[in-house]
C-alpha cells in the first residue's frame, strides 16, 4: 500500500505541474522529462511559496537585488572583457547537463556562482561582479549568458521550483525581436533593466535580430512562507543543485550530475546511431524501456 501511495502521489504531482499555467507541452513529454523527477518537491515549493503564482514576479515582492541593478555597467564591462577573451563559451567535454541542449543553437555561458560549488575562474576574471554577488545571499547561482543572432531556445520548463530566475540586460539588441516568452507572456531585454520570472512555467527565447544578446542570469532562492520550509529549500539546493555544477575551465568544480552526464553522453553515441539508422525502431524501443522501468517500480 505504501508503494502505491507513493506512486499515486508522484503522478498527482506530475499532473499538477502539467496543468499549472496556460501553456503546456504534451503530457507524455511532461512524464518523461527530467523535471518529472522533482515534481513532488516542486509542488511543495508552490504550496508554501511566499510570492505570487504567476509567470513574472512583481519587483515589489523581491528585495535585495538593487546592488545588481545599480551596478549593471560594472557587470557589463566584465562580461564584455570575458567575451573579448572568448571565455564565455559552450561546455567542453559535454559537462553541462542542465544547458546541454542550448549549446546547439549557439547559446554560451560563463559561471560566476553555482550554489556551493567552487569556481576560482570567476573570482579571478570577474572580481567586481563576484564581490557584488557575494553580498546578495538570495542569489544561489549566477552566470553570463549569450544568445547569438538567430539563436533560439525551444519551449521547456526548468526542473527545480526552489528558485526564481533573474535576468539583467547587459548588452542586448534593445529590440522586441530579441525576447523571452514565459507561459505565453513576452518580455524583451533592455540594457540595464531586469526582470524576475518563474522558470518552471513553460518558456522559450529567440533572438531574431543581427546583434548579440548578453545578460546576467541568476537563480534566486524562492521565498517561502515558513522558516522550516525555507530551511528545507536551502538544504535541498545546497545538496542537490551543487551536484549539477559545471566548470568554466580547469580548476573549477565538476559536480556528480555532470560526471554521470558525460558517461551517459558517451553511451548515447550508440543511441544516436540507432536513431539515425531507424527512427521508428528507436521510438518503439524508447517506449518499451519506459514501460519496463515503470513495471520494475510497480513490482519491486
Amino acid at each position: 500500500m505504501i508503494k502505491w501511495g507513493i506512486i499515486a502521489l508522484w503522478l498527482a504531482a506530475i499532473s499538477y505541474v502539467y496543468f499549472r499555467g496556460k501553456v503546456r507541452l504534451s503530457f507524455f513529454r511532461t512524464v518523461v522529462d527530467h523535471s518529472a523527477v522533482l515534481a513532488p518537491v516542486n509542488v511543495f515549493m508552490y504550496l508554501f511559496s511566499a510570492v505570487s503564482s504567476r509567470p513574472y514576479i512583481p519587483a515589489k515582492e523581491m528585495t535585495g537585488l538593487e546592488a545588481l541593478d545599480d551596478n549593471w555597467e560594472i557587470i557589463r564591462d566584465e562580461a564584455r572583457h570575458l567575451a573579448e577573451a572568448q571565455k564565455i563559451r559552450s561546455a567542453e567535454n559535454n559537462s553541462d547537463a542542465g544547458f546541454n541542449s542550448f549549446f546547439k543553437t549557439g547559446w554560451k555561458r560563463f559561471y560566476l556562482k553555482w550554489y556551493d560549488a567552487e569556481h576560482p575562474s570567476a573570482a579571478e576574471l570577474c572580481p567586481e561582479t563576484v564581490r557584488i554577488l557575494r553580498g546578495i545571499p538570495q542569489v544561489k547561482a549566477a552566470l553570463f549568458a549569450v544568445l547569438p543572432p538567430g539563436g533560439k531556445l525551444n519551449p521547456h520548463r526548468d526542473p527545480f521550483a526552489g528558485s526564481l530566475r533573474y535576468h539583467l540586460g547587459l548588452a542586448t539588441p534593445n529590440d522586441d525581436g530579441c525576447f523571452i516568452e514565459v507561459d505565453g507572456e513576452r518580455y524583451s531585454w533592455r540594457d540595464g533593466q531586469s526582470v524576475v520570472f518563474d522558470e518552471t512555467y513553460i518558456h522559450w527565447a529567440e533572438n531574431t535580430t543581427d546583434q548579440m544578446r548578453t545578460i546576467l542570469f541568476c537563480d534566486l532562492e524562492r521565498p517561502l512562507k515558513y522558516r522550516w520550509a525555507q530551511r528545507f529549500n536551502s538544504w535541498f539546493s545546497r545538496v542537490f543543485m551543487t551536484a549539477a555544477s559545471s566548470p568554466n575551465q580547469a580548476g573549477d568544480q565538476l559536480g556528480l550530475v555532470n560526471k554521470l552526464f558525460h558517461i551517459s553522453w558517451l553511451m548515447g553515441q550508440y543511441r544516436r546511431r540507432l536513431k539515425r539508422w531507424n527512427r521508428t525502431v528507436y521510438q518503439i524501443l524508447r517506449v518499451l524501456l519506459i514501460i519496463a522501468v515503470i513495471a520494475l517500480i510497480i513490482y519491486i
